[in-house]
C-alpha cells in the first residue's frame, strides 16, 4: 500500500474583519418654513393738521407699520375711511375727508403697495369718535381709518 501524501493544509479563510462604520446621522426632519405671520391689520388712527390733508408726522410710524402688514397679504383690498372735525360748512367737510383718505392712499402706493386695492370713502363729520367740543377732541376726529374690504 502506498502512502497517500499528507494533504497540504489549507489555511481556513478568516471571517473578514468588519470596520465599524460611522453611524449615520441622525435623520433631522425637512425643516418646516415658519409660518407666515397672520397680518394685523387693527391699527391706530392716522391723524392731520387742521382744515388740512397733511398728515401729522406722529402718524408716519402708524402708516409704516400698516404697509408692513399689508405687504403680508398684498391681494386684500381696503378701504379708507376719511374722516373730519365738525368745524367748517358739511361740503368742506366731506371734501376734505376724501382729501384726507387720498393722502394716506398715496403713502401706500409710494410705499410700493397696489393703488387698485384701496377705496376711498369720505364720511365728512360723520361718525366722530371724539367730542367735537374740545380741542382735543376735534384732533381725535381728524383722521383716517383702514379696514379690510
Amino acid at each position: 500500500m502506498v502512502a497517500k501524501p499528507d494533504p497540504t493544509p489549507v489555511a481556513k479563510p478568516t471571517p473578514p474583519v468588519e470596520e465599524k462604520k460611522p453611524e449615520p446621522a441622525p435623520q433631522k426632519e425637512a425643516e418646516q418654513p415658519a409660518p407666515a405671520e397672520k397680518p394685523n391689520f387693527n391699527l391706530d388712527n392716522i391723524q392731520f393738521e387742521f382744515n388740512s390733508s397733511v398728515l401729522k408726522t406722529a402718524s408716519f410710524s402708524i402708516l409704516d407699520k400698516a404697509v408692513t402688514e399689508m405687504k403680508k397679504s398684498p391681494e386684500t383690498r381696503f378701504v379708507l375711511n376719511g374722516y373730519s372735525s365738525a368745524e367748517g360748512t358739511p361740503e368742506h367737510n366731506l371734501s376734505l375727508s376724501v382729501d384726507r383718505a387720498n393722502s394716506v392712499k398715496s403713502y401706500f402706493v409710494n410705499a410700493g403697495l397696489k393703488a387698485d386695492n384701496f377705496t376711498i370713502v369720505g364720511h365728512g363729520e360723520k361718525d366722530p369718535i371724539s367730542s367735537n367740543d374740545s380741542e382735543e377732541g376735534r384732533m381725535i376726529n381728524r383722521r383716517t381709518e383702514i379696514k379690510v374690504q
